[in-house]
């Protein structure tokens, strides 16, 4: 017999074995038996046709309805197409050529057989076109043939390729199934029986030639736990020498640097960066090497949504379209600029409900400055507002002082004179007039002259204040900003008839502007969020409606313990940027304790240094001396801290931020730098699927910031199966037409733009398969497959069907920016019910007031990209709804892919579902998706309840021998799975 190492060469021969090694990369016997089959079809059982997935290479089970010889060319082509039926669905075949004469013989009503080859659409139906087929019936000699390949009236269904089928397969294992017998188990003999687990050989036998399905179901829990318990062994001998490794312990020091920041922080630790805190710490104290991994932005929290609205020189822009350098405006009136943008993905968001009816969005752990009538100000994350709202007479307790008002200037011209363009306003009192763009990001002097124009043409006095009546919304609104931005009071309340009066009272001149109270903290739901720093000495900016808002972030505190210490502390960053805007903000947030050893630095302070690629000569001589010496307690950078010329005076730990974009390599480097090797912490604010596999599996100790209250999305994300039931895409136009109905707007996103210049490549290519059928010239190779729908095609299609009588634009990335924003400025308004548009709407176009979205194709756009389209609806007081258009069949992985996305709105769970869609990568080496798995029956996700136990069981088993001295198979298994590659990835972890 073979041994299971053997080359399959000697075994099937030279061709065989070159098409299972080139394009499944199988090599030995061993591989060929745990090639395990996809699924199984029972005897006469049909495959349901109408679940295949497009552009896959199918194996189905099917039997032939009817079969015909077709004339095409005048006469002078001809082709065979046979319809396959399952009862309840059919599949066509289609024959080219030369090609059609032996299925025409073979392929007879009333036929099984088993049919492999690539899924395509022809007329909008699925077909196969020259599959392979084995014939299932024993009214021929190969049918007979095929009934004897398998035992049982289970058939395996292999995982095959265009090159070989699943049958072929099958009878290649055939060929090496005795085999089997040499198998090495490697589960002790105990653990196999307290499992109740089969030996190895059963397993294999029966996984690939079962006699009923109790076998398969056998055989798979064995063939799992060996997958499983074989990589935790793996894992848990690292872990165990790494408990071997001499580290320098740090232990917290009284007094030191982080009792300093500490008390420089305006604001207390949230209940779950303490919990974060107090893991890191203890593993610090450890004299063997910490190795963990922090799951979310060291600062999770103190964010707003992307669409809250941040005041700038030239007026409020989205939070989500800042970036580093952006001037913002601080309450006190003067400038500053962001110097730290850290998106956040998505948390659960609050809103904040001021006296005068305005309201701003923000997470729980966002920071305000708020005072009461007797106390100084203090700064309070929104959770310590919300639980401590009112005082004990139900008023409410805190209020927020008013920013200073400036000068704006939006760039736009202002021809007229401000007075009369107020005056103007407030005698036409148009429905959906508005305060010009210009006149309302204008100096002062010009925004108080039209709000004047306003309330001289359209109220009288009214006490300390004027009343301006009846006014539609959108002048109301923009009458209480000009308002707001004047340091004054403004309350809207309803008139009737969609009319608001508009209570004003601005300040005396040279008294401070009026603060407002906070009446309620209530729940929005989730949205995309982010924070930014502002290099202020008040760290302070203004946010909606001229309120003054505070944000820090806080991500040092385990490297100023290592400082404390007598240790260093290196982040190493992906890109320069990034590098640079984590040092500005560590210096920011420290201020004089970063300035060690330097004129006004504090006494407890460190040295902060910066080292990338691009420093200067000088700055570079000096920081590679600053840290060699030891003055430096932190350095920030780039790939430069790898070089070997930085030397450091005491490395004890090493911070690596989003840790997927290094290879273990580079992260090996820098730990190699320490006298011991130093403790190790890895962040990642965005999971891929190869962390969240190494999460599961425990190769590193997990620490998560995922504070989160309860509290119901605002956003529901249906699919919408159009070609299956296309009363519910009718149903969809509806639900657009309602929210319209009732004041809201939609967008309608597609994958393509629709002009010639993005024709997709490739369109000339057939929808069908190579070979025979490309050289017959027959008329699918002049059939293209269905392009991505696109925006000018879809947007004619509405205005002029389903969404008639509706103000419909679009929007895409190549129109003229001029069109582009006076597009997006005509939606923001209100002028415009439906945006049909790209993805371009990901970023830029923040309106709370649409609350619909019809997503196209959505199994053309990745998991990822449809968690932040349907973000831009649900962002104001409405909730959202998102519609996922798919023509894909029910259980195709393109529509499961979909139903996993509008299960859930969580960002973490999402990755999770990503990881399902693109597998493990090699858990144990550097692929970073699916392409080599070293995972063939365990699934990360699903088998999570095994992973665990076997995790448990393996590291009971290696504490107890840690050289495997008892376990000989074991060992042999462990060296068959760790080649050279994997096992020094495992020994730089």
């Amino acid at each position: 017999m073979a041994a299971l190492d053997e080359p399959l060469k000697k075994i099937l021969g030279g061709t065989t074995a070159k098409v299972l090694a080139e394009h499944l990369d199988l090599q030995t016997v061993g591989d060929l038996l745990h090639h395990y089959p996809r699924r199984y079809a029972e005897r006469g059982e049909l495959t349901r046709l109408a679940d295949l997935p497009l552009d896959e290479h199918v194996t189905v089970v099917a039997q032939v309805a009817d079969a015909r010889v077709m004339k095409f060319n005048g006469g002078r082509g001809q082709r065979l197409e046979v319809t396959l039926t399952d009862g309840s669905g059919r599949l066509r075949l289609v024959f080219f050529g030369k090609g059609i004469h032996k299925p025409h013989k073979d392929l007879l009503p009333g036929r099984r057989a088993m049919f492999a080859g690539k899924v395509s659409v022809f007329n909008r139906k699925l077909q196969l076109a020259h599959p392979e087929y084995e014939l299932l019936d024993g009214d021929a000699g190969s049918g007979a043939e095929a009934v004897n390949a398998f035992a049982g009236q289970l058939l395996p269904i292999y995982p095959a390729c265009q090159q070989m089928a699943s049958w072929k397969i099958a009878k290649a294992v055939d060929a090496v199934l005795p085999s089997a017998q040499d198998a090495v188990d490697p589960l002790p003999e105990a653990l196999r029986d307290g499992r109740e687990l089969v030996p190895l050989t059963e397993a294999l036998l029966k996984i690939h030639r079962p006699a009923h399905k109790a076998d398969i179901a056998a055989a798979r829990d064995r063939l799992k736990w060996d997958e499983a318990f074989v990589l935790q062994v793996a894992l848990a001998r690292r872990r165990l020498a790494e408990t071997q490794l001499p580290a320098v312990a740090r232990t917290q020091v009284t007094g030191g640097i982080l009792d300093a920041f500490d008390a420089k922080l305006p604001f207390t630790l949230t209940d779950g960066q303490q919990k974060v805190s107090r893991e890191i710490f203890d593993d610090l104290a450890t004299e063997h090497p910490m190795h963990r991994l922090l799951q979310g932005e060291v600062g999770s929290g103190k964010a707003q949504p992307l669409d809250a609205l941040v005041l700038t020189p030239r007026g409020f822009r989205p939070m989500g379209e800042m970036t580093v350098g952006t001037e913002v405006v601080v309450p006190s009136g003067e400038l500053a600029v962001v110097d730290g943008v850290f998106p956040q993905g998505e948390r659960e968001v609050w809103r904040l409900v001021l006296s005068d009816g305005s309201a701003v969005e923000c997470d729980d752990e966002h920071l305000w400055i708020v005072g009461t009538g007797e106390a100084r100000e203090r700064v309070l994350t929104t959770r310590e507002l919300r639980e401590d709202l009112h005082d004990p007479d139900g008023r409410p307790r805190w209020s927020v002082p008013a920013a200073v008002p400036v000068d704006l200037d939006g760039g736009g011209d202002r021809p007229l004179d401000p007075y009369r363009v107020g005056r103007r306003l407030a005698e036409d009192r148009g429905p959906a007039d508005r305060v010009p763009h210009a006149y309302r990001n204008a100096p002062l002097k010009d925004r108080l002259a039209v709000l004047r124009g306003l309330l001289d043409a359209g109220s009288g006095p009214v006490g300390a204040g004027r009343v301006f009546p009846a006014a539609h919304r959108p002048l109301a609104d923009d009458l209480a900003w000009l308002v707001r931005s004047l340091g004054g009071r403004a309350r809207l309340s309803g008139a009737g008839e969609g009319t608001y009066d508009v209570d004003v009272a601005l300040p005396e001149e040279g008294v401070a502007g009026f603060r407002r109270t906070i009446r309620a903290i209530e729940h929005v739901g989730r949205k995309p969020v982010q924070c930014i720093s502002v290099r202020h000495p008040d760290h302070a900016y203004v946010t909606d409606h001229f309120t003054v808002t505070h944000n820090t972030m806080v991500a040092l505190r385990a490297m100023l313990g290592v400082v404390d210490s007598g240790g260093q502390a290196a982040m190493l960053a992906p890109t320069e940027v990034l590098a640079q805007q984590h040092h500005r903000s560590i210096t920011e947030m420290m201020g004089e304790l970063a300035e060690g050893g330097m004129l006004g630095g504090a006494e407890q302070g460190t040295k902060v240094v910066l080292l990338t690629g691009s420093m200067g000569a000088a700055a570079r001589r000096q920081a590679l001396l600053d840290l060699v010496t030891g003055e430096a307690g932190i350095v920030v950078g780039t790939h430069a801290l790898i070089e070997d010329k930085v030397q450091f005076h005491d490395l004890g730990l090493v911070v690596v931020d989003e840790q997927h974009r290094f290879g273990v390599e580079q992260r090996d480097a820098l730990r190699s730098k320490g006298k011991q090797p130093p403790h190790l912490l890895v962040m990642t604010a965005t999971p891929i699927p190869r962390t969240v596999a190494m999460t599961v599996f425990g190769d590193l100790e997990t620490s998560v910031l995922d504070q989160l209250p309860a509290g119901r999305s605002p956003i529901a994300t249906h699919v919408v199966p159009a070609k299956d039931k296309p009363h519910f895409l009718a149903r969809a136009w509806e639900r657009v037409r309602e929210e319209v109905a009732a004041g809201h707007q939609g967008y309608v996103v597609c994958p393509r733009i629709g002009d010639e210049e993005d024709a997709p490549k490739g369109a000339k290519k057939t929808a069908g398969s190579k070979g025979a059928a490309d050289q017959a010239g027959s008329p699918e190779d002049a059939e293209e497959k269905r392009p991505p729908l696109a925006v000018l095609d879809i947007a004619g299609q509405l205005a002029e069907g389903p969404l008639a009588g509706l103000r419909v634009a679009v929007l895409h990335g190549r129109m003229a920016p001029d069109d582009k924003d006076d597009v997006m400025r005509r939606f923001a308004a209100g002028e415009l019910d439906v945006l049909v548009a790209t993805t371009v709407i990901e970023v830029g176009v923040n309106v709370p007031n649409a609350t619909v979205m019809v997503i196209m194709d959505a199994d053309r756009f990745g998991v990822s990209q449809l968690h932040q389209l349907r973000g831009r609806v649900g962002r104001g007081s409405a909730p959202g709804l998102c519609l996922l258009v798919s023509e894909m069949p029910e259980a195709s992985p393109a529509r499961a892919r979909l139903a996993a996305v509008a299960a859930t709105l969580d960002g973490f769970e999402l990755s999770r579902i990503d990881l399902e869609q693109r597998r493990e990568g090699d858990v144990l080496g550097q692929a970073q998706s699916g392409v080599r798995s070293s995972l063939r029956m365990l699934a990360v996700i699903d088998d999570e309840e095994v992973i665990a136990s076997a995790r448990e069981e393996a590291t009971a088993l290696v504490t107890a021998d840690p050289e495997l001295t008892g376990y000989p198979e074991l060992r042999i298994a462990l060296s068959a799975l760790l080649d050279d590659e994997r096992e020094q990835y495992l020994d730089k972890g």
